[in-house]
């Protein structure tokens, strides 16, 4: 048994052309790799975290938080260009890891990538439930929102002593996260229309926000800008947090982190790239950097418009946060909070099929490598669509978007896709060292300098999160190691192969 085994460069090349992957024709260039990122990166966190992070972890300075995600993000993503370009197939860092690290690092990629993509999708989830509210109330009134044990965890409460009302079960997450499973299970994919029109009007509305609300900042609401160093008590679920300071900016780093995911779509099209060694590093910093700048100006306007202690408050602005700023200080701009939330919604759905699609994909790959059971590629003998897989992540983020809060899975998303960003920049390191005649048509720039800064960045990220972050981490990855051993090693191809 040879835990380090991996897939040849030949395996991967006859696994492609068996999937119809194996004639990708160049034909994007810098301006359609900049756009496609764009097109990736704005999403579901923007419009929940970046609250979420002032109110908890960096208060005003979440702006140099998010200037410090983007270069976490800059630096792995120059290693995982390099990795895609390598490869011949077009894919998820499990993939690539495969044939570069070998088996077991491959499994750990694969398998922390189910809290980007599923608690990923769980978390957007979450908040698909508090903007449908939102949306509620401002069409309907406060007397048809949906009651608060039904949209929220058992964790959270609001109110105090005989007005205190706790969660049962968050009804709409399950509901959003049931009909886009059904859209997955029959196969239909959105168009490049209906695609291009989302990214649209999710551009659309940071722009909006930014120019409309730059007049209502209030520059008291930005002083002191860092804040000074204290520990911050959550009064729900009674945790903890570095609040101000330099940890604070670290903290809310790791947490905005989650409006950068989907950055790594760019890496995936390097053989669809004309000239991946120029093009590459231009459509990742590229997008990366003008996606920065609206990032920085969007939560400058929101945390100068808003107090961040009203986004602590969930009869405040914790919940639907942008909506909130708009109705509460923007007078005159109520038509203008229902477009956004509208907006938000459409978006957020879009974000969750493509999560929940993409944690198929990964499970599928895996499934037919051997590392977990052939359930996960399963084709339903219709629509040829892994059905079965489908319903089981339905299940599965379901119950966590159902029963635990969108800080706590919010949170978790961010710490694994940082792990998975640390593992994928090592891995260029080690090829550099075992594979240094390998084609490469993109490198990694100023090698193991670059790989070791993205550790580093996304290191600090990861200690900002905090202990309790760390020990669910470290509890995901033990269960993870023992299912590998206990299943994935006894029945993987590529070890049944070399016995």
């Amino acid at each position: 048994m040879n835990v380090f085994a991996r897939k040849t460069l030949e395996d991967l090349n006859q696994e492609a052309r068996a999937e119809g992957q194996g004639t990708l024709k160049r034909h994007l260039g810098p301006v359609n790799l900049v756009l496609l990122g764009i097109g990736a990166i704005i999403g579901a966190g923007l419009f929940v975290r970046t609250a979420a992070a002032a109110a908890e972890h960096a208060g005003p300075s979440v702006t140099l938080s998010f200037i410090v995600a983007a270069i976490g993000c800059a630096l792995a993503g120059m290693c995982y260009a390099e990795f895609s370009a390598m490869t011949p197939v077009s894919g998820s860092a499990y993939t690539y890891s495969y044939a570069t690290m070998g088996e077991l690092f491959a499994w750990i990629i694969g398998w922390d990538l189910v809290l980007e993509y599923a608690l990923g999708a769980a978390t957007v989830a979450i908040a698909w439930s508090q903007y449908l509210n939102k949306l509620i109330e401002s069409f309907l009134g406060k007397a048809y929102v949906i009651p608060y044990q039904y949209c929220h965890s058992p964790f959270e409460s609001i109110g105090e002593g005989a007005d205190k009302v706790t969660g049962i079960i968050n009804l709409p997450a399950i509901v959003i996260l049931f009909l886009l499973t059904i859209v997955l299970v029959r196969g239909i994919k959105e168009s490049a229309l209906l695609n291009a029109i989302v990214v649209s009007v999710k551009v659309l509305i940071v722009i909006l926000f930014i120019a409309l609300g730059w007049q209502f900042i209030q520059p008291a609401n930005h002083t002191p800008f860092i804040p000074d160093a204290t520990v911050y008590t959550d009064a729900v679920k009674q945790t903890e947090r570095n609040f101000g300071g330099l940890w604070g900016v670290l903290g809310g780093a790791g947490v905005v982190f989650f409006a950068f995911i989907g950055f790594d779509a760019v890496s995936t099209v390097a053989q669809e790239t004309k000239k991946p060694e120029r093009d590459m590093p231009i459509g990742i910093l590229g997008s990366l950097l003008i996606c920065t700048v609206l990032y920085i100006l969007f939560s400058w306007v929101l945390t100068g418009i808003a107090p961040y202690e009203d986004f602590r408050d969930p009869t405040k602005g914790k919940e639907a946060s942008v909506a909130y700023a708009i109705e509460t200080y923007m007078p005159g701009y109520g038509a203008l909070s229902k477009f956004i939330t509208v907006a938000i919604l459409f978006g957020f759905s879009s974000v969750i099929l493509v999560m929940l699609l993409g944690q198929s994909r990964v499970f599928y790959s895996m499934s037919r490598d051997g590392l977990v059971p052939k359930i996960f590629s399963d084709l339903h003998p219709v629509h040829q669509t892994p059905s079965k897989s489908n319903w089981i992540f339905f299940v599965f983020v379901a119950l966590f978007a159902a029963f635990i809060p969108d800080s706590v899975v919010g949170d978790m998303t961010s710490i694994g896709t940082l792990f998975a960003f640390a593992l994928v920049s090592i891995g260029i390191i080690i090829m550099r060292k075992s594979d240094p005649d390998a084609p490469r048509p993109f490198r990694t720039p100023l090698v193991p300098l670059v790989p070791i800064l993205a550790v580093v960045v996304c290191g600090a990220m990861i200690a900002g999160l905090g202990k309790e972050n760390w020990a669910r981490l470290g509890v995901w990855l033990a269960i993870g190691l023992v299912i590998y051993f206990a299943y994935g090693v006894r029945h993987s191809r590529v070890q049944l192969n070399r016995q």
